[in-house]
């Protein structure tokens, strides 16, 4: 290990708007809007929303500040706009993922980067150097932890990695120096916690803890800035992130071609609500159920094939076939299946169909498999396998890849078009001026007069 620790602090403070390529930016902004459109639909109608909301009641955290939670009317306080964004964004399962690391980059990334640049008057420009900032950050400690290695031993690596995205964020936008940003990571390393358990049964956790995560980097930033002495070689040392969340740590990967390959540019971005390693195997059921002209009644059984994360996640078949709860659904391959199969798509509203008599029957005739063809020689483990038997025999497909993935990143029309989709119900007229807003935020000279739009 060679000081990875100071190394991303120094990428942080050195980064300038001006040395981002284009794309890059471009895509941020992307990423940033697409982000939005789910934290602003869960602001409604997410489940676990009204229980965080009454716990910053009771614990007067509800303070007025200026800071934006998007689709919201009220403003509040950097760090808990920063909780609330986070969670809200994730709620859904719908937000961008990165898929060497396995973790969501802007659900801790964005909420840190809105919340200090409105607290700072940050200029737009300023925003999307800070949030390119802890893409690249928390990627890369993603991929340095090893995403097989962190679940095997528990972790959720968007609340982990993502604690460090948070805080090389906020740190940038306050200006810190190298070793204040050194001291940032040093706390975010005694912040950064997300526990699997979640799974066990479709518990609210996995959204509050990628909450926690934003917060927390803002508070390890902010102690920073005010000269706090953080823990040095908080990636790298006898007790830090790689030594103690990992089996197979690679810090090299933590630094490898650090301004000049961006991990921005790896980001994917979801077709459907759930789980990223159900999406390879929807959209081929999906193509098949066309292509073969299904119905559920010719069905007779199907077989899906998974890398192992995929299994850990979405594959127990004792605990995930029959979900009763939203986050259940999200993480089950067997309820994501046999709903696209039925009906041939999967949105937000199709969790309604939880408990449908007809979704259970198919489901029952799933069968979840790890298949060592995506284990081996691969970049990245979302791809899948699927096998359907019926009387004319058998069809399979193997898809590598998620639709969404950077070689078929869609483009910015239907990027807006999801944000749309998404934020319309909640922001009705103005969810088009703030699509334009964020896709035009370089011009801001304050970040805070495009989020106003987003209330």
């Amino acid at each position: 290990m060679a000081h990875e620790t100071a190394t991303l602090a120094a990428y942080v403070f050195n980064l300038k708007y001006q040395d981002i390529p284009t794309e890059v930016l471009e895509r941020a902004k992307v990423l940033t809007l697409d982000f939005l459109g789910s934290a602003i639909r869960a602001r409604r109608e997410a489940e676990s929303t009204p229980s965080m909301l009454k716990m910053l009641e009771a614990l007067a955290l509800d303070t007025k500040g200026e800071s934006t939670v998007f689709g919201d009317t009220k403003t509040w306080t950097p760090a808990v706009a920063a909780l609330l964004n986070g969670a809200l964004g994730h709620s859904l399962d719908f937000d961008d993922t990165h898929a060497d690391s396995s973790l969501h980059p802007s659900a801790p990334v964005v909420p840190a980067a809105f919340a200090v640049g409105e607290m700072v008057g940050a200029s737009g420009r300023d925003v999307l150097t800070a949030i390119v900032a802890g893409y690249e950050v928390c990627c890369r400690l993603g991929n340095a932890l090893d995403p097989t290695s962190h679940y095997a031993r528990g972790f959720h690596p968007t609340a982990t990695a993502g604690t460090y995205g948070a805080a090389a964020a906020a740190g940038k936008l306050f200006g810190l120096s190298e070793k204040q940003l050194i001291a940032a990571f040093g706390v975010s390393g005694s912040q950064a916690a997300g526990s699997l358990q979640f799974l066990v049964n479709g518990a609210w956790n996995k959204r509050y803890q990628v909450g926690a995560a934003a917060m927390n980097g803002v508070i390890a930033a902010t102690l920073a800035r005010n000269d706090f002495v953080g823990a040095t070689e908080s990636v790298e040392g006898k007790h830090g992130l790689l030594a103690g969340y990992t089996d197979d740590a690679h810090p090299d990967k933590a630094v490898a071609e650090l301004g000049k390959t961006y991990e921005t540019m790896k980001i994917g971005v979801k077709p459907y609500p759930s789980c990223r390693y159900t999406h390879a195997a929807i959209d081929a059921l999906i193509a098949m159920r066309r292509e073969h002209n299904l119905t559920p009644e010719q069905v007779k059984r199907v077989e899906i094939g998974l890398h192992r994360n995929g299994i850990t996640l979405t594959g127990d078949a004792a605990t995930k076939r029959h979900p009763r709860s939203i986050v259940g659904g999200q993480f089950s391959m067997f309820f994501t299946g046999a709903l696209a199969l039925d009906q041939g798509s999967f949105g937000w509203d199709d969790y309604n169909r939880l408990g449908d008599a007809a979704i259970d029957a198919l489901a029952d005739k799933f069968d979840v498999v790890q298949d060592d063809r995506l284990e081996i020689g691969r970049t990245h483990p979302f791809g899948a396998r699927v096998s359907i038997t019926t009387d004319d025999g058998v069809h399979e497909r193997l898809y590598a890849d998620p639709s969404g993935e950077p070689t078929s990143f869609p483009d910015t029309q239907a990027m807006q078009q999801k944000f749309l989709t998404l934020a319309r119900p909640v922001l009705n007229a103005r969810a088009e001026k703030f699509a334009d807003a964020i896709m035009t935020l370089e011009r801001f000279d304050r970040v805070a007069q495009a989020t106003e739009l987003g209330r």
